[in-house]
């Protein structure tokens, strides 16, 4: 946990296998660690490229948020807990992390509870029917997910800081929506860089694009890595 390089996680963030293994390779011993989301799971054969990734050493985090009835969520946790794969998101509702824990039993799978996406902001909780805020949710939700027994939790860094008070120092807190300095916001609309995100109680980052649309995504890591070291200095 202490070592800044074993704590970047690169979302490949691409729709086809051939572009993500590009990159892996291109990235070589700069990635140790990725994330397959939907984009690449259900379009570009991620699943099978995650556990070619497994099997060739890397540590691999499915993001795709599962949240479905109980039998459901079980079956699909057993099956990624399988593959060897190192995280697996759930949406943080009560009983879908609990099923969710209890099928991982005996895996090296960390689950990560889901709080609120960090493309979302208090007037789109408003929208969805929530009643509460972005901060009030994370707390809520982080607390449950440590109740339930998850492994860790997902938000964005301006809240880690508030995520760790409820989880304590050994749960992972994991945030996406990671720009290092001077790189543009995209759809993010809370963005922090790594430094701040990992001195504000991160276990792990989520970068993307300022890795996968770099003109030298090696170079880019390494000044990722820089800052990161100045967080958890």
């Amino acid at each position: 946990m202490h070592d800044p390089d074993s704590r970047l996680i690169v979302a490949l963030d691409y729709s086809t296998r051939a572009e993500a293994e590009k990159l892996v390779e291109r990235l070589g011993d700069s990635g140790t660690f990725y994330k397959i989301g939907y984009q690449l799971f259900y379009g570009g054969d991620g699943y099978a490229l995650g556990k070619d990734l497994i099997a060739a050493g890397k540590k691999v985090f499915f993001d795709l948020k599962l949240l479905d009835i109980d039998n459901t969520v079980a079956k699909g946790v057993e099956a990624f807990a399988a593959t060897g794969a190192a995280m697996l998101t759930i949406h943080a509702y009560p009983q879908a992390m609990k099923a969710a824990v209890a099928a991982a039993e005996g895996s090296d799978l960390c689950l990560l509870g889901v709080t609120v996406l960090t493309s979302m902001d208090d007037d789109d909780l408003e929208e969805a029917g929530y009643d509460r805020d972005v901060q009030s949710l994370v707390a809520y939700r982080a607390h449950q997910a440590k109740e339930a027994g998850m492994g860790g939790v997902v938000c964005s860094a301006h809240e880690a800081a508030l995520a760790r008070q409820f989880v304590g120092e050994k749960m992972a807190v994991v945030t996406p929506g990671i720009r290092p300095k001077g790189s543009a916001s995209n759809d993010q609309k809370r963005i922090v860089t790594p430094a701040d995100a990992l001195s504000q109680g991160a276990s792990h980052l989520v970068i993307g694009r300022p890795i996968t649309q770099a003109e030298s995504p090696v170079q880019a890591a390494g000044a990722i890595f820089a800052e990161m070291r100045m967080g958890a200095a």
